[in-house]
């Protein structure tokens, strides 16, 4: 049986699987992403991962195939290098990711590519997007990510940067996007941007049970969970945020509907996993006064592989590469 591992490299934990040649899942593990430490930081986490999930699927990690990347930022996937991933430390400059990766844990095949990549071609092969020839699969995270697949194929464009629907102005001049832009789509629904604004609103003196939540689960950010747990409990700067964050996915996502007249839209995710189908829904009805078409033929769907889409993406790579 030949198997190969699977990292997805996000900008609050690191998951990683062990996955056949047939796609079964055999182990997953899962990790923090470091917030200090640089790239080596990062690399001592995902050897870590992936050792675990090695052992989870009873298997030594020199027995893998290889290992799969898939992680923000600008990727040269012959270099095997990554940069402009904001939200990793010390990512800001070329890190050489495939080369330390291989090196940490003495794999000799170590694939990089870029995470939302990976997740949209495992959801189009093994997910909600089997059977769509023409999709739209839309990541709502620490950033905004998005992913084409165009008669059948992954659509990267002239330059890789097809699918960058969180770069689309849905008000101008409006917010600081992370980007340094102002107005974009993930200036208003990223994490990073969401935790940034309700900070701005709580020193402000606005009241907000965010912080406090933050606080009791112990994480370094507020995470989609973090979110998740205040809007559970009616915090109303939560759902102010989340609310203008619906608004902002629907007009993007329209505005790419109109353009591209894809089939389905997925939407995934940290925060669209742990928000699921009611925000899916919210999404879908804040599309319909910027869709050309109306009624829409396009079917908006909940990813179908969760936050397991990046890492088992990032498996398939290997295999890709073997074959």
């Amino acid at each position: 049986m030949r198997a190969a591992a699977g990292i997805d490299l996000g900008g609050t934990k690191v998951q990683g699987v062990v996955v056949d040649d047939e796609g079964k899942l055999l182990g997953q593990a899962r990790g923090r992403t470091p917030v200090k430490g640089g790239p080596d930081a990062v690399v001592d986490v995902i050897a870590d991962v992936v050792k675990a999930a090695a052992k989870d699927a009873k298997m030594a990690s020199r027995e893998l195939d290889g290992v799969g990347v898939g992680t923000p930022g600008l990727v040269d996937g012959a270099a095997g290098t990554v940069q402009g991933a904001a939200n990793l430390p010390g990512f800001d400059q070329p890190v050489p990711l495939a080369s330390l990766v291989g090196r940490a844990l003495d794999v000799g095949r170590v694939v990089v590519d870029n995470d939302v990549n990976v997740s949209t071609v495992a959801e189009h092969r093994l997910g909600a997007g089997q059977g769509f020839d023409d999709l739209l699969v839309v990541f709502v995270g620490s950033g905004v990510g998005g992913g084409l697949v165009l008669g059948g194929r992954l659509h990267q464009g002239a330059h890789g940067a097809a699918g960058e629907i969180g770069h689309l102005v849905v008000t101008q001049d409006g917010e600081l996007c992370p980007c340094g832009r102002r107005g974009c789509l993930e200036a208003y629904a990223g994490r990073v941007a969401l935790e940034r604004a309700a900070r701005a609103a709580a020193t402000a003196g606005r009241p907000t049970a965010l912080l406090a939540i933050q606080e009791r689960s112990g994480r370094p950010r507020m995470t989609s969970g973090v979110f998740a747990d205040a809007l559970d409990s009616g915090d109303p700067l939560a759902h102010e945020l989340i609310e203008r964050a619906v608004q902002a996915l629907g007009t993007a996502i329209a505005s790419a509907v109109n353009l591209l007249d894809v089939e389905a839209v997925l939407i995934g995710g940290g925060l669209g996993d742990k928000l699921g189908e009611p925000f899916v829904r919210r999404v879908q009805t804040a599309m319909v006064p910027h869709l050309f078409m109306a009624p829409s033929p396009v079917k908006v769907l909940t990813s179908a592989l969760g936050d397991l889409a990046g890492a088992v993406g990032a498996s398939l790579l290997v295999h890709q590469h073997t074959a």
